[in-house]
């Protein structure tokens, strides 16, 4: 975007599919959806189906899935990926890292850099995460993610439309931003989602399966990744947060 445009205001601001709705309408462009098959993006998949359904496949036509395959992904994530391609019937657009990067990083430093240092945890999710979304967004007026303020302290400001400073000012589209975990968890069970299996060990937060556990009672849904870090520090980078 050459230009930032001024962001609508919303009615409902804790109304996903409006904010959907209005996001696609804004950006103006082909619009992508970062999927991790976390509760959230499936959510999100489901919604952008529903308006398909409703006669809205204008604002859908130009929308994409992408998913970052770090090559670290539990094998439960994977089954979600086939259990949304087969019920939705839609395409994964799958990134994977740059392999002599991988290779250079893992020769020199190991499988388990990632721990030694808040820097080295950073270059293993730069190299497997970041450089392959910068990838996916190419050319792309905005994208859509399935964050929430609830997740802890670097997304608490989250809203539901921004400009993403860190790709070239492109329209980011959070319509869960203000939903709980209750509400995540009841639009779940009413649609029947397709769910990761970790959930039900206590997950909240899946990511790389080194890099994630199961939290305790009471803990942010982001306490289980990188749980050796601060919570301040608690971003792979393709997110401004934590940063």
């Amino acid at each position: 975007m050459s230009e930032l445009l001024p962001l609508p205001e919303f009615i409902s601001p804790d109304d996903p599919e409006a904010i959907l709705r209005a996001g696609l309408r804004f950006a103006g462009g082909k619009v992508t959806l970062a999927c991790s098959f976390s509760l959230e993006d499936v959510l999100l998949i489901d919604l952008l189906y529903e308006l398909s359904r409703k006669g809205e496949s204008e604002l859908t036509t130009d929308v994409t899935i992408f998913a970052l395959d770090t090559g670290r992904l539990p094998e439960e994530t994977y089954e979600v990926a086939e259990a949304v391609r087969s019920r939705y019937g839609v395409p994964i657009a799958w990134y994977f890292p740059d392999t002599v990067a991988v290779e250079r990083l893992v020769r020199d430093k190991g499988l388990y850099s990632f721990r030694d240092s808040l820097a080295d945890r950073k270059e293993c999710c730069g190299i497997r995460k970041v450089e392959p979304l910068e990838r996916a967004l190419r050319g792309q007026a905005g994208w859509i993610t399935g964050q929430r303020r609830e997740h802890g302290v670097t997304r608490a400001s989250l809203l539901p439309l921004e400009h993403d400073p860190l790709h070239g000012g492109i329209l980011k589209i959070n319509p869960l931003c203000e939903l709980t975990e209750s509400q995540l968890l009841s639009h779940a069970e009413a649609r029947a989602l397709p769910r990761n299996r970790l959930y039900a060990r206590g997950y909240l937060s899946i990511g790389c399966a080194p890099c994630t556990r199961a939290v305790a009672a009471g803990e942010s849904a982001r306490a289980g990744r990188w749980w050796w870090e601060s919570p301040e520090h608690k971003e792979c980078g393709i997110h401004r947060g934590g940063l």
